[in-house]
């Protein structure tokens, strides 16, 4: 099936717990190729097949077990941002409220129990809080029930309800305790206080959340809202969205470029950074490339929009950080199938605990032990736990966005730490990926015209980088275009094609050796020389003898050999492996400081050679740039792309280095260490917190020492414990570019 894949916010979410029940029963619908609900983004990451399934009915899924999904194609991000805007201010308000009858109601409880009618009023003061800001907690936990589960909601609902529902009992029919000489306990300050403080904790922890995803803000806040467009009467002022492929624009100094696209007029200096990581402005003339959200700094140019709307590399970069936000970390899995279990189990706890206290207890056992079960409900809300792994893969993913690192996934965030071995690519990996012709040699000058003609077109409909070089030295000479046909591709070796009556190839040693073709003393000589400078060299053949070789030249990048070290440092095996002549490869590897390398590798050699890594247990990564690596970057564990090379090769790979800069690979190995070291940390204590709360709640020190944990502290400590937990996460976000 043909699928397609998109991210949905949802709504109605409070827990690890409901994330885990949407995410069930999206996975459940026919359609449905991969699902991952993420708490922390309140977002659904789905692939699924279009003819299978509509929007719709994905819609009415995820309402019928209590929660919403926005499908409408036509809402934005900025509108989706304006709903959660709303919410927030919702939020803020609602817990303001409840904080300002919430304080009056502990002042009355601790100091004015003996006023006149201080129960009524402070039933009066309560139920505002239960009722109308904490209403949401009973609603949810409702849906839950009528759809036989359970989540946070049904422990807070629980527990405030509980706690409220005896409060009100005992005001109105104080005479079941003062008949057995028990002044009437009411709880009406704990459960409005807890309402309170969860209210509280859910709006830290929202901001907390909206600044752990501000690298998507950032990026959407690089494109301007109104462009500079020539028109038909000159200059005119447009909306971004009006902006269509070949529009020709206008750039100021100082101006965000609107769109990907060609300069065709003036000159200047763009900063990039925001884009690439890359510090230095670079150079933009007629015929250059320049990237929507870049900035232009102080001269004016135009431009011709090439890619608009969700094309350009802008909007590219925004929705794959969007989805590596919203995708899971293999170490989410225990996360969740513990949260799964966990509201059940602290049921069972909970109805346990108040259980032994009224066996065990003695004449205030029922009381003591009600209250020792609503605590345990209380604190015991599995926030912190749900919150542990994506606020901290989300802080990732935005920090690597930052560096010019583009993740595509959870996993390969996660895995790129444990690598071992790394294989380059060596064209346009290793080096700078602009082949540059220098030489050609004829074995008969008279036709050398007519060849380079047959050479220029052959090579024209080729897509491999050396073919480049060729073309653009003929274009500069003018050369003019044959009518070549049957134009065939040799994958890693060549490409063939007719001329007139005659058969033509173009490629490698090894190609023209498999068709055994002739070889003159003179042209291999001189292959031997350049090679021995490190050239590359490109053979044109007709079907018997060699009729011409070429000479390319293709510079090391200034990063390759520090990121080697780099990467050798970390203990890391590095290799190289290449389409090139073993002389060659011996010269690159040499210069990037590589010990071990592979020469005439074809794409299946690669990905063989990926594969025997592997065997002997090694977790590799593999780097490259064009569509002849794209089988090996499928095979690796971890593969990183190229920002300059092909869709193809970014498609497949789990990571893209935007600026091509080999030395954002250990940025990314860090990057990698530090998100997992918040992950274990955040687990470590969500789930130590739990461990000793619990048993804390339920009384275990009272026996010792008489201490009851008060379900208002309950409350606080419950909220806290999320807020530590994204805080700790924030860590990632505001860390700075030299700790990578």
């Amino acid at each position: 099936m043909k699928t397609i894949k998109k991210t949905f916010p949802v709504t109605g979410m409070t827990c690890a717990s409901c994330a885990q029940t949407v995410e069930n029963t999206i996975t459940g619908l026919r359609g449905i190729k991969h699902a991952a609900v993420n708490y922390a983004n309140a977002s659904a990451l789905i692939e699924y097949d279009p003819e299978t399934l509509s929007p719709s009915q994905l819609k009415n899924s995820v309402s019928a077990v209590g929660y919403g999904i926005i499908t409408e194609d036509d809402v934005t991000v900025e509108d989706i941002e304006a709903i959660k805007l709303r919410e927030y201010r919702r939020l803020s308000a609602n817990t303001t409220l409840a904080i300002g009858l919430s304080v009056p109601l502990v002042f009355i409880a601790m100091l004015g129990m003996h006023i006149p009618y201080a129960n009524f009023i402070m039933w009066g003061l309560a139920t505002p809080v239960i009722v109308i800001f904490g209403r949401q907690f009973f609603i949810g936990a409702w849906k839950q029930l009528t759809h036989y589960s359970v989540n946070m909601d049904t422990l807070v609902a629980l527990s405030t309800g509980i706690a409220y529902l005896f409060s009100v009992f005992n005001t109105v029919y104080p005479k079941y305790w003062t008949d057995k000489g028990i002044e009437p306990p009411v709880y009406f300050e704990a459960s409005a206080v807890v309402i309170a403080f969860i209210l509280a904790g859910k709006l830290l922890e929202d901001r907390a959340k909206s600044s752990t995803s501000s690298a998507i803000k950032k990026l959407m806040g690089l494109q301007p809202a109104f462009v500079v467009r020539i028109g038909k009467d000159g200059e005119e002022d447009i909306l971004i969205s009006e902006v269509q492929v070949d529009d020709i624009l206008v750039v100021k100094p100082g101006d965000k470029i609107p769109v990907d696209g060609v300069v065709t007029d003036g000159a200047s200096y763009v900063d990039e950074s925001m884009v690439t990581g890359e510090p230095l402005a670079v150079e933009k003339v007629s015929g250059t490339h320049v990237f929507g959200g870049t900035i232009n700094q102080k001269g004016s140019f135009r431009f011709r929009a090439e890619k608009v709307g969700g094309n350009t590399l802008l909007a590219q970069i925004i929705k794959k950080v969007q989805e590596a936000q919203g995708s899971k970390a293999p170490i989410q899995k225990l996360a969740d199938k513990i949260s799964s279990v966990f509201v059940p189990t602290v049921l069972g706890i909970a109805i346990a605990t108040l259980v032994i206290w009224m066996v065990a207890g003695g004449e205030n056992g029922f009381t003591h032990g009600l209250l020792a079960m609503i605590t345990v409900l209380v604190i015991a809300c599995p926030c912190a736990l749900g919150l542990a792994t994506p606020t901290a893969i989300i802080a990732g993913v935005g920090k690597g966005a930052e560096l010019g690192i583009l993740v595509k996934d959870a996993e390969s965030l996660e895995t790129i730490h444990k690598l071992n071995a790394i294989v380059f690519d060596k064209t346009g990996t290793i080096t700078e990926g602009l082949p540059k012709m220098v030489d050609i040699t004829w074995k008969n000058a008279e036709n050398a015209e007519l060849l380079s003609a047959v050479l220029y077109s052959i090579e024209a409909q080729s897509e491999h980088p050396l073919a480049s070089a060729i073309t653009t030295f003929f274009k500069e000479l003018e050369m003019k275009t044959v009518d070549v046909t049957h134009f065939s591709s040799i994958t890693g070796s060549g490409v063939t094609a007719l001329y007139g009556k005659g058969i033509y190839f173009v490629g490698s040693h090894k190609l023209m050796e498999s068709m055994s073709i002739v070889f003159s003393p003179e042209l291999e000589e001189r292959s031997k020389a350049w090679t021995a400078q490190s050239y590359s060299v490109i053979w044109l053949a007709n079907h018997m003898e060699a009729l011409a070789a070429v000479a390319i030249t293709d510079k090391i990048k200034l990063s390759s050999a520090t990121a080697v070290q780099l990467l050798q440092h970390m203990g890391l095996e590095v290799f190289m492996l290449t389409g090139d002549n073993a002389q060659t490869a011996y010269t690159i590897a040499a210069e990037a400081g590589i010990t071990q390398y592979k020469a005439e590798a074809s794409p299946t050699d690669k990905a063989e050679f990926i594969k025997q890594l592997q065997a002997e247990g090694k977790i590799v990564g593999m780097v490259g740039d064009g569509i002849n690596d794209s089988q090996a970057l499928a095979l690796a564990d971890v593969s990183i792309a190229m920002g300059t090379g092909t869709d193809i090769a970014m498609d497949v790979a789990k990571m893209t280095l935007i600026s091509s800069d080999l030395r954002q690979i250990p940025k990314a190995i860090t990057l990698s260490r530090k998100t997992v070291k918040t992950i274990r940390q955040n687990l470590f204590w969500a789930f130590v917190y739990n461990v000793i709360a619990i048993p804390l709640a339920a009384g275990a020190l009272y026996p010792v020492n008489g201490f009851l944990l008060n379900p208002m502290i309950a409350g606080a400590a419950m909220a806290l414990s999320s807020v530590s937990v994204v805080s700790n996460s924030l860590r990632l976000k505001f860390a700075k570019a030299d700790d990578f």
